[in-house]
């Protein structure tokens, strides 16, 4: 849009993001439970009171997990319009968060979007059986030697760096095994830390393939406009102006890496200086510092923290 903030950019968190109680802080502004009543008329359940009272297990479930967390930023990015927040220059979104990017850019509506990332969690837990697959964090190893002890460690099976998220930070996914003779094989290559994620199905590698062909299939049946804001897709990089592309991307996203780090350099050396993240959590804010000293991260799901963010960046009159 032309009014964007040039220093401004808005960012979208993926799984992992989502915690019972997330959205207490919010429960009395009315955007916010307008937004998750609109979600729950679509998805056929209360998923405010999923996300207020669990229990965990269910909202940890990945076609739970992923309406929730969707639904929490695009409340937030409402509530940010509605108070008079700036346009940021771009957005992004890390895996999942692409869909709420592209709601924000209102090439997706909310109500079509719960329901597809619905079927996508459910897709990617049905390509993987749960206990099959595994995600590992590597921290403090550079991406070329995660790479290596993943192709030595794989041994006729998967495994692969699937998320790029700052310089030393970088996830692996794949068959649950390979996944742990790898973080073995980098440990042994000077990784200070390797930690298995509590997720049930292994995000962006190969073995989602299945999972994106049908990904594919229910994208033709979703009215995709074009986006009004400019989004980076996670796959390429790109930024997509019709509702094909759009498609192809999403479903070239579910079985290639998030290229996060990537994403935020690019937007920096667009002029960004500061990254709101702009849903439940923290970590891409806190991501965006180790990419880039000079960018500051704000994490507009902290009341306190949203507020400062609107007194700095108002809407041009």
């Amino acid at each position: 849009m032309s009014d964007a903030t040039p220093e401004l950019t808005m960012v979208f968190p993926g799984q992992g993001s989502q915690a019972v109680g997330m959205m207490a802080e919010w429960g009395a502004e009315a955007t916010v439970t307008a937004t998750f009543r609109e979600a729950s008329e679509a998805l056929g359940y209360d998923l405010w009171a999923l996300v207020a009272e669990g229990p965990a297990e269910e909202l940890d479930r990945t076609d739970r997990t992923q309406p929730a967390i969707l639904t929490a930023s695009i409340a937030l990015w409402r509530l940010w319009q509605e108070r008079g927040g700036a346009e940021p220059a771009v957005m992004a979104g890390h895996s999942l968060g692409e869909y709420s990017a592209l709601v924000a850019a209102e090439a997706l509506s909310l109500h079509d979007a719960v329901a597809l990332v619905a079927d996508r969690g459910r897709y990617m837990q049905e390509a993987v059986p749960a206990g099959r697959g595994g995600m590992m964090a590597v921290i403090g190893l550079a991406d070329a030697g995660v790479a290596e002890a993943c192709a030595g460690a794989a041994q006729g099976q998967v495994v692969q760096p699937v998320n790029y998220n700052a310089p030393g930070q970088v996830v692996i996914a794949g068959e649950r095994e390979a996944v742990e003779r790898a973080g073995e094989a980098a440990k042994e290559a000077g990784a200070k830390r390797v930690m298995p994620l509590p997720v049930s199905a292994p995000s962006h590698c190969s073995l989602m393939q299945h999972a994106a062909e049908r990904l594919a299939a229910r994208l033709e049946e979703v009215d995709i406009g074009e986006p009004r804001r400019r989004v980076l897709h996670n796959a390429d990089l790109s930024v997509s102006s019709d509702a094909e592309a759009v498609r192809q991307r999403l479903v070239e996203q579910l079985a290639k890496p998030v290229r996060w780090t990537e994403t935020v350099q690019r937007m920096a050396g667009e002029g960004v200086q500061t990254v709101a993240e702009c849903g439940p959590g923290k970590v891409l804010a806190g991501l965006c510092r180790r990419i880039d000293r000079n960018l500051q991260g704000v994490a507009l799901s902290d009341p306190e923290a949203f507020d400062e963010a609107l007194g700095r960046f108002q809407a041009a009159p």
